[in-house]
């Protein structure tokens, strides 16, 4: 085998009991097609060595990586689901196979399954991914990463060779599993699981470990002490994440509490959109019929799941103390978004934090009064006064025009450009960014499902590449 000797695995999930997990096996897969691998991360975990074979082996055949977990754990928790609560959730199509280190930053990864085969927790479920449902995750989180999203990654995608039957797509239809690299698959489902089933002390074995292994920063003196900094670390990177998603203009659509971990990572991507144009009420999941994941309710959203978090400590930390650290999301949000919507256009921050503000809602005001392409008026305003050759050039040139846009204009040419922002590089030489509309991922499915064509999908990669390095995410 040749694994890097730098690769360092772990096992450290397995620590908590067998309270927390079920051990299981994986499916025996007709065929394993390797359709993607993610070369980038799987050199910064250790892996990046590995054959094709053996990357078949291991992500396709679940054979152990040496000194990770000997055998994949199904892991159990709960969650609400568009606001109802569901006991009966767990990793039913997925399980955490191996762990390791990341050997940049030194942080523990998981690399989690999606499509492995069937669990306890399946249900009456198949345990399945088509692969269109694969390619959407690996679409999204290497669009996600490029725009510098707190995001999982996609780490490999594989061709199983069933035919599964789905009612929202033409069936039969291909299959596929996807491995995903993430920092926790911690979930807040994982903590509401244990307070329905009145398990307090896996409450604090749990809170413990989550600390130990993730958040050491938080640890004090005493329980309840460290459940509260707890709260706040969580809070303050979920706010942050959240920050992230709608500066990409990005609908993540099931914000579901057991898709929030407690890293605040972005992870698990079903119906996700990006915004066409501004628009606080667009949504994501055919499903949604109410817009409760909208994308101008997703920080309500966060915070609503926070809250459920926050329910699981009761036990643990006085409530007015939970409840004033939840305070503190909606300020943390609301910098991060300024923060996040500057990092977007290339600008530093100024000595007067209020004409940051100011300028970010000039934009964003813009953006849902004129009815500009969403990404296209980022990507045309990049570098503040440095870009008013590119916006006047831009196929949205239209768009800028009028008192309002002048106002913005004016308050842009007198940002400081970042010095990373990246101008010099090709991809903003060019008169479009890189998007992944609706329209434009499924014409990438159909290439692939209709003439078994993967030149659309990887001149996709090819470009958020670009993207990525221009960036300098």
């Amino acid at each position: 085998m040749t694994l890097s000797p730098a690769f360092r695995p772990s096992a450290r999930h397995l620590a908590l009991g067998d309270a927390f997990y079920d051990p299981v096996a994986p499916a025996d897969f007709p065929r394993t097609d390797i359709r993607y691998r993610n070369g980038r991360w799987a050199a910064r975990v250790g892996l990046g060595s590995l054959d094709d074979a053996e990357w078949a082996r291991h992500f396709g055949r679940f054979s152990p990586l040496p000194g990770s977990l000997p055998r994949p754990v199904a892991l159990r928790y709960h969650g609400h689901q568009f606001g109802s609560y569901n006991p009966d959730l767990g990793d039913g199509r997925g399980f955490l196979f191996a762990q390791m280190h990341d050997l940049r930053d030194g942080r523990l990864l998981d690399l989690g399954t999606k499509g492995s085969g069937t669990t306890p927790w399946s249900r009456s479920g198949d345990g399945r991914l088509t692969l269109n449902g694969g390619l959407r995750e690996v679409l999204a989180t290497a669009l996600l990463e490029a725009q510098g999203v707190n995001t999982s990654k996609s780490f490999s995608l594989i061709e199983t060779g069933e035919d599964l039957e789905r009612g929202d797509e033409p069936s039969p239809t291909r299959s596929a599993v996807l491995v995903r690299l993430s920092h926790s698959h911690i979930r807040i489902g994982s903590f509401q699981r244990l307070r329905y089933l009145e398990q307090g002390d896996d409450i604090l074995r749990l809170l413990d470990h989550a600390v130990e292994t993730y958040r050491p920063e938080a640890r004090r003196p005493t329980s309840a002490a460290t459940a509260v900094a707890f709260l706040e670390g969580v809070a303050r990177d979920v706010a942050r994440t959240g920050a992230q998603w709608m500066a990409a203009g990005l609908v993540h659509g099931v914000l579901n509490t057991d898709n929030i971990n407690v890293t605040g990572e972005s992870f698990d991507y079903g119906p996700w959109r990006f915004l066409p144009t501004y628009d606080p009420g667009f949504t994501a999941a055919y499903f949604d019929h109410a817009g409760r994941y909208a994308y101008g309710r997703q920080p309500t959203v966060l915070l609503w799941n926070l809250t459920r978090l926050a329910e699981c400590l009761l036990d643990v930390a006085p409530q007015a103390e939970l409840e004033a650290t939840l305070g503190g999301f909606a300020p943390a949000f609301r910098a991060a978004f300024v923060a996040e919507t500057l990092r977007r256009l290339g600008l530093r921050p100024a000595a007067d934090p209020e004409a940051d503000k100011r300028l970010v809602e000039m934009f964003w005001t813009f953006l849902e009064a004129s009815g500009a392409p969403f990404e296209q008026a980022v990507f045309d305003h990049r570098g503040g006064r440095l870009s008013a050759g590119r916006a006047a050039r831009s196929p949205n040139a239209e768009f800028y025009a009028g008192e309002a846009y002048g106002v913005l204009r004016e308050a842009l040419d007198a940002a400081e450009p970042d010095g990373g922002a990246g101008l010099d590089h090709p991809y903003f030489s060019r008169a479009e960014p890189c998007t992944l509309l609706h329209p434009e991922v499924e014409a990438i499915l159909e290439a692939v499902n209709r003439a078994d064509d993967w030149g659309p999908f990887r001149a996709k990669l090819d470009a958020i590449d670009a993207m990525r390095v221009a960036y300098g995410s």
